[in-house]
């Protein structure tokens, strides 16, 4: 299961994976992030915050994620990895090469500074 909270003053969404994430949880989110796109034009920032990421429950889920992936980088400006994963630094260096959204890997501690980030970031822009 994938929670989507939506900061609607910052434009900033928190996505808490919750178990192995599943091809519904991409739709879930897109329901509530897309709205908010389509509204200002653009979301601030994603957090994924999960202290170990759960990985996918099948190769769907995967698939709807890159799809989700695909549809959404242009429209957001940062994405903070919010986790103790020792692949939030691998997906950093590696995402950063194929989306337009600015990434920063933050422990899972730092919620809070992972979101200021974000709005200090969107206060430069604009």
């Amino acid at each position: 299961m994938l929670n989507v909270e939506v900061d609607h003053d910052d434009l900033i969404a928190i996505l808490t994976p919750d178990g192995a994430l599943d091809a519904s949880d991409f739709q879930t989110a897109a329901r509530e992030i897309d709205p908010v796109i389509e509204q200002h034009g653009m979301l601030n920032g994603l957090v994924i915050y999960v202290r170990k990421f759960p990985g996918w429950d099948s190769f769907s889920a995967i698939t709807s994620h890159f799809e989700f992936v695909k549809q959404h980088h242009r429209k957001v400006r940062c994405v903070a990895l919010v986790t103790d994963s020792s692949m939030a630094d691998i997906a950093e260096k590696l995402a950063s090469h194929f989306v337009a959204a600015e990434i920063k890997h933050f422990p899972y501690s730092d919620l809070s500074e992972a979101k200021t980030w974000i709005r200090e970031s969107a206060e430069g822009v604009g």
